[in-house]
C-alpha cells in the first residue's frame, strides 16, 4: 500500500465537519430556494421517541423537591468554576435571562421556550460568554429528574429560583417548555460575518432603523453593548437603543427600567484578566475540552480572575441580596469613566465610601469599586428612564412587584397562552400579553350551525378565505395569533389589507347572526365555515370528505386584547392567497417559506395547501394569477397538472408577473406569480407537485389538502393537544 493509499479516508464525509464536506449545494447555488427551515426540527433528531409526552411527564414531576434541590445547588460552590461570593444566583439569573431574552416581538423567533440556548449558534455567543459552565452546574439536577424537567424549563426555572434565593417574592412559574434537538440554524441573527458586527443599522444615529426583525444591537449581544454605543460610552445615547431594543422584546419604559436595575441588583460582571488568554467558544473548541467554551488554559481564569463581558465588578453592595442598593449607589454617587482590567469602559462612583464598596467575590478581606454600564447610567441620564427609578426608589415594595411581573414576562413571553402553562406556581391572574380567550362552547348543534352557514349565502371561496385569514396569524415561534379568539374581527386585524376589510365585514355580518341563534362561539363558526368551504370544493371535484372539526374556541373582547402587540403579525405577504403587499428585498418564496415554518407546516403541506387555495379562488382581491383550472371553486389537482403541462410554457412580463402560454397556439393560458412559478422551479417542491399531477392523484390531494387545512385551524387549540 502506498503512503497516498494508506492515507485515504475511509468513509464518506458527508457526516464530518463542513470543510471536510466538499462544496454544498446552497454553496454551489447560493440563490437556490433553501427548504431547510421547514424541516429543522424533524422527528429523527428527537431521541425521546414520537411518542414522548412532555406534558404527562411533568405530571410525574416532584415539583416540590426539585425547587428545594435548585436551592442547595445555589450556594453549593464547586471548585471547578466556584460561585461568586458563594451564591450561583447571579450566573443562573443571567443563564435564564439570555435563554429569554433573545426572543423578539417581530417574528416572535428566539426566547427561552425551547432551549435553543444548548445549541449553536446562540451557545457560543460572545454575550453568551461562560453560560456553558452555568448548564453544567444544572447537570446533576437534570440527570436525576431525567424527563420529566426539559432542559428549557429547568434553565428558566433556575433564574427564578436565584432571585427567590437571594430574598425577591417572585410572581411566579409555569412549566411546560419542551426541548428541541438540533440548533435552529435557520433563524436569522443578522447578517454580519464577525462577531459584535453591526450592520444591521441604517443609521448609528437612530436606533429606530434596526433592521427587522431584529432587537439585540450588535451580532452576537442580547440587548445592547454595555460599554455604549458601538462600544463608546454615551448613556443618553445607549438609552435609545435601550428604549427601541426592549420594545422590540415586548417591554415598555416601565419594564425595561425594572428589568435593568433588578437585573444589576445582584451578581457582578467578570473582567479581570486578559480576554486574550480564552480558547474558542464552545462550538470551536477541541474534543477533550467536551463542550466548554471561553477556556483560560494559561492562568488561573476563575472565580475573581475570570473573563466574560470585559466589564469588573458589582453593581450593588451586597450582590447576592435582592435590595435597594442598586438605586442607592446609582443615584447617590457621580460616575466617571473608567477601563477594566480587561480594558473595556465602565463607569464607577467618585469617592465612594469604603463600607459601599462590595466585596471582593473571593477575598472577604478586601473591597472593589462598585460599576455601572452604560445601560445603567442610561436609567440616570434619560428623563423618563430616571423619573420611573423616583417612583421605584419611593417604593420599594412597587419595584419589587414592577420587577417580578416582568422578569414573569420575560421568561414566559414566548411559551404562548396561558393555557400552556403547567405546575402549582402559575399566577392566577391573566395578563393581557398573554393573548386570553374565553372558553368557548362545546355543547351546540354542529350539524345545525353547518345548516345555517350553508343558508346564508356566502361563496365557497369566501368562507374558506375568512377562515385561512382567522387562522394564519398563528405563529409556532411563540404560539400567538390563530383563529381561537376570532381576533379577525377587532382592531387591528379588521382593518389590515391583507384581510380585505371591505369582503371581511361581509363574511362576518354573515357569520355573526349564525353565531347567535346557535351559542357558538364566532370564532367556531368561521373555522366551521371554513371547512364548509372545503367539503363543498371536494364535492365540485368529485370527492366527498368531512373535514375534522372540533368545537370550544372562544370570542376574546378589546379589553382582552393588547392591539398594539398584534401589529406584528399582520401579513407582509401570504403565498398562500398570493398576496404581496409590497415589493420586498427578499423574493414572494422566501417570505412563503418563512409564513409556512411559523404555521409549523412542512413543504409537503405548503405545496398541497397552495394548490388547493388556488383552485378554490381565494387569492387576495380575487386575482386569477395561479388558477390554473377552468373549474375554479373546485378542489381540483388541476393547479399541479397545468403548471407540469409541458405543452406550455411559462415567460416573465414584469415584476412578480409570468404568463403561461400554449406552445403551439401562443395564446395566453394563465398568468402567475413567483409563489406559482416555484412549485415547478424548484426541484424538491416540483417533486411534490407531480405526485398531485398523478393521474391517480385525485383522492390523496383532497386527503392530504383537509389534513394540512385541520392542522393550520387547530393550530392554536392548545387544549386538545393537552
Amino acid at each position: 500500500m502506498t503512503k497516498a493509499e494508506s492515507g485515504k479516508c475511509p468513509v464518506m464525509h458527508g457526516g464530518a465537519t463542513h470543510a471536510s464536506m466538499g462544496t454544498t449545494p446552497i454553496e454551489w447555488w447560493p440563490n437556490a430556494l433553501n427548504l431547510d427551515i421547514l424541516h429543522q426540527h424533524d422527528t429523527k433528531t428527537n431521541p425521546l421517541g414520537k411518542d414522548f409526552n412532555y406534558r404527562e411527564e411533568l405530571k410525574k414531576l416532584d415539583v416540590a423537591a426539585l425547587k428545594k434541590d435548585m436551592h442547595a445547588l445555589m450556594t453549593d460552590s464547586q471548585d471547578w468554576w466556584p460561585a461568586d461570593w458563594g451564591h450561583y444566583g447571579g450566573l443562573m439569573i443571567r443563564l435564564a435571562w439570555h435563554s429569554a431574552g433573545s426572543y423578539r416581538l417581530a417574528d416572535g423567533r428566539g426566547g427561552g421556550g425551547a432551549g435553543n440556548i444548548r445549541f449553536a449558534p446562540l451557545n457560543s455567543w460572545p454575550d453568551n460568554g461562560n453560560l456553558d459552565k452555568a448548564r453544567r452546574l444544572l447537570w446533576p439536577l437534570k440527570k436525576k429528574y431525567g424527563n420529566k424537567v426539559s432542559w428549557a424549563d429547568l434553565i428558566i426555572l433556575a433564574g427564578t429560583i436565584a432571585y427567590e434565593s437571594m430574598g425577591l417574592k417572585t410572581f411566579g412559574f409555569g412549566f411546560g417548555r419542551e426541548d428541541i434537538w438540533h440548533p435552529e440554524k435557520d433563524t436569522y441573527w443578522g447578517a454580519e460575518k464577525e462577531w459584535l458586527g453591526r450592520d444591521r443599522y441604517e443609521s448609528d444615529e437612530n436606533p429606530m432603523s434596526l433592521e427587522n426583525p431584529l432587537a439585540a444591537v450588535q451580532m452576537g449581544l442580547i440587548y445592547v453593548n454595555p460599554e455604549g454605543v458601538g462600544g463608546k460610552p454615551d448613556p443618553q445615547k445607549t438609552a435609545l437603543e435601550v428604549r427601541e431594543t426592549f420594545k422590540r422584546m415586548a417591554m415598555d419604559d416601565e419594564e425595561t427600567a425594572a428589568l435593568t436595575c433588578g437585573g444589576h441588583t445582584v451578581g457582578k460582571a467578570h473582567g479581570n484578566g486578559d480576554a486574550a488568554n480564552l480558547g474558542p467558544a464552545p462550538e470551536g473548541g477541541d474534543v477533550e475540552d467536551q463542550g466548554f467554551g471561553w477556556l483560560n488554559k494559561k492562568t488561573r481564569g476563575v472565580g475573581n480572575q475570570s473573563v466574560t463581558s470585559g466589564l469588573e465588578g458589582a453593581w450593588t453592595t451586597n450582590p447576592t441580596k435582592w435590595d435597594m442598593g442598586y438605586f442607592k449607589l446609582l443615584f447617590g454617587y457621580d460616575w466617571e469613566l473608567k477601563k477594566s482590567p480587561a480594558g473595556a469602559w465602565q463607569w464607577e462612583p467618585v469617592n465612594i465610601k469604603e463600607e459601599d464598596k462590595p466585596l471582593d467575590a473571593e477575598n472577604p478581606s478586601v473591597r472593589h469599586n462598585p460599576i455601572m454600564t452604560d445601560a445603567d447610567m442610561a436609567m440616570k441620564v434619560d428623563p423618563i428612564y430616571n423619573k420611573i427609578c423616583q417612583k421605584f426608589m419611593s417604593d420599594p415594595d412597587y419595584f419589587a412587584d414592577t420587577f417580578a411581573r416582568a422578569w414573569f414576562k420575560l421568561t414566559h413571553r414566548d411559551m404562548g397562552p396561558r393555557a400552556r402553562y403547567v405546575g402549582p406556581d402559575v399566577p392566577k391572574e391573566e395578563l393581557i400579553w398573554q393573548d386570553p380567550v374565553p372558553a368557548g362552547r362545546k355543547d351546540y348543534d354542529v350539524a345545525a350551525v353547518k345548516a345555517k352557514i350553508a343558508a346564508s349565502g356566502l361563496s365557497t371561496a369566501e368562507m374558506v378565505a375568512t377562515a385561512w385569514d382567522s387562522a394564519r396569524t398563528y405563529r409556532g415561534s411563540d404560539m400567538r395569533g390563530g383563529a381561537n379568539g376570532a381576533r379577525i374581527r377587532l382592531a387591528p386585524q379588521k382593518d389590515w389589507e391583507a384581510n380585505e376589510p371591505a369582503r371581511l365585514k361581509k363574511v362576518l355580518a354573515a357569520l355573526e347572526p349564525v353565531a347567535k341563534a346557535t351559542g357558538a362561539s364566532l370564532a367556531d363558526v368561521i373555522v366551521l365555515a371554513g371547512n364548509l368551504g372545503v367539503e363543498q370544493a371536494a364535492k365540485a371535484a368529485g370527492v366527498n370528505v368531512s373535514v375534522p372539526f372540533a368545537p370550544g374556541r372562544g370570542d376574546a373582547t378589546d379589553a382582552q386584547t393588547d392591539a398594539a402587540s398584534f401589529d406584528v403579525l399582520e401579513p407582509a405577504a401570504d403565498g398562500y392567497r398570493n398576496f404581496l403587499k409590497k415589493d420586498y428585498a427578499v423574493t414572494p418564496e422566501e417570505l412563503m417559506l418563512d409564513h409556512t415554518q411559523l404555521l409549523g407546516l412542512t413543504a409537503a403541506e405548503m405545496t398541497a395547501l397552495v394548490g388547493g387555495m388556488r383552485v378554490i379562488g381565494t387569492n387576495h382581491g380575487g386575482t386569477k394569477h395561479g388558477v390554473f383550472t377552468d373549474r375554479p371553486g373546485a378542489l381540483t389537482t388541476d393547479f399541479f397538472v397545468n403548471l407540469t403541462d409541458m405543452g406550455n410554457k411559462w415567460e416573465p412580463k414584469g415584476a412578480n408577473l409570468y404568463d403561461i402560454v400554449d406552445r403551439k397556439s401562443g395564446k395566453t393560458k394563465w398568468t402567475a406569480t413567483r409563489a406559482d412559478l416555484v412549485f415547478g422551479s424548484n426541484a424538491i417542491l416540483r417533486a411534490y407537485a407531480e405526485v398531485y399531477a398523478q393521474d391517480d392523484a385525485k383522492e390523496k390531494f383532497v386527503k392530504d389538502f383537509v389534513a394540512a387545512w385541520t392542522k393550520v385551524m387547530n393550530a392554536d387549540r392548545f387544549d386538545l393537544a393537552a
